[in-house]
């Protein structure tokens, strides 16, 4: 059997309404979490216009980065977007589900014994071993099947890949007619980093490779890559969690658009006198009569625990009545408190919604402050939210 064998007939896919919501009803959920998937669709094709003329996929692994892997595929298939990247196979099937035409490659590599899953949903792994490729190549040999995969070459990040040395000894492959290579494909370490000397060192030693396999796309850029410049763009470039808004230029402007808006919903409003504490280890004291907001979002919804305050360092802040307040406490699993003392008396009210992440409360801002990255800050994102998708 061969990659058509699969195949059927589809119709693209359906257009997706204005806005759709998931999750629980938003009055009975503790927060609200609103994706932008128009927010989406233009960074996509603001990345890809900077890397013309290579091609732009899309990497939407971790459940399109915590936005809902099946509405982000469907959004950015509507796009144009023909190639899709994700870890695993559970996630290469649920973005078949939606997404009948794109190519998908699988990331992890190929599992023992989980190359017959890969016709079954006309996928591509990504080999990282020589005996990822020996499994591979008697599986497409004993069953016919040419649906290709993506070779992974290691260039310095030591993680997964073959090495150089090997794709050398292995490049004559392609001069057979079923080679089986559909990508040439490296993954930078330090891309965020422009000035790190081991971009230069893995731009080279990829373009060496490729030398080797020529007539064979490659790709190399994620997403802070893409503003390497045309050396690291290769024919494809592949990002990712600057689809989502976060800065893939840090320190400098944020050339995304933001994606996504976290709520929290006040349960109850509460008069906290001077010396009192709030919260778990009493790590917060009221410096004088304070007012505390409690909302119902906790690190069991993905807001991270480091993003805690305390008597010895700030935390995170949110967004109450137009402006904003700080964290007053730990974050505990599903309850966090805010402080509102500044705030007019009367200005808040039980069941009104708190901002933790949207407005001026960027991604990048919230990682920082919990002492980690954007991607975490993502991915961690629960699903108890109510969930709205618009555009």
């Amino acid at each position: 059997m061969d990659d058509r064998t699969a195949q059927t007939d589809v119709m693209p896919p359906e257009p997706l309404p204005a806005e759709k919501t998931v999750g629980p009803p938003a009055p009975q959920a503790g927060g609200i979490l609103t994706v932008d998937l128009a927010a989406i669709e233009a960074n996509w094709r603001t990345l890809g216009s900077r890397a013309t003329p290579a091609e732009c996929a899309a990497v939407i692994k971790a459940d399109g980065y915590g936005c809902g892997i099946e509405q982000v595929a469907h959004r950015l298939a509507l796009a144009g977007c023909k190639t899709f990247f994700v870890a695993d196979l559970a996630e290469a099937r649920r973005l078949r589900a939606v997404a009948e035409e794109p190519a998908i490659y699988v990331l992890n590599g190929l599992l023992p014994d989980t190359a017959a899953v890969y016709p079954e949903l006309r996928a591509r792994p990504v080999i990282g071993s020589m005996a990822e490729l020996a499994e591979w190549d008697a599986f497409c040999s004993a069953n016919g099947w040419h649906g290709g995969a993506a070779l992974h070459v290691d260039t310095g990040m030591n993680r997964l890949g073959i090495s150089a040395d090997e794709a050398a000894a292995l490049a004559p492959r392609i001069r057979s007619e079923n080679h089986g290579i559909t990508l040439l494909m490296s993954h930078l370490a330090c891309s965020e980093v422009p000035e790190h000397r081991l971009n230069e060192q893995q731009i080279k030693l990829f373009r060496e490779v490729r030398l080797l396999y020529r007539g064979i796309p490659s790709s190399l850029a994620n997403s802070s890559g893409i503003f390497l410049g045309n050396a690291a763009h290769c024919d494809m470039v592949r990002p990712g969690v600057a689809l989502y808004g976060v800065n893939p230029t840090p320190g400098q402007k944020n050339p995304m658009q933001a994606a996504i808006q976290l709520q929290a919903r006040i349960v109850q409003l509460r008069n906290v006198p001077k010396g009192e504490t709030v919260g778990y280890d009493a790590a917060w004291t009221a410096r004088h009569a304070s007012k505390i907001a409690v909302v119902a979002v906790g690190y069991a919804d993905g807001y991270l625990r480091a993003s805690s305050s305390s008597d010895l360092a700030p935390g995170g802040d949110a967004i109450v009545a137009d402006q904003r307040c700080p964290l007053a406490g730990r974050v505990s699993m599903d309850l966090l408190a805010i402080d509102i003392s500044a705030l007019p008396e009367g200005a808040v009210r039980r069941g009104d919604l708190a901002t933790l992440i949207g407005g001026e409360i960027t991604v990048d801002e919230v990682a920082i402050k919990a002492g980690t990255i954007g991607y975490e800050v993502l991915t961690s994102l629960g699903r108890r939210y109510h969930r709205v998708y618009r555009g």
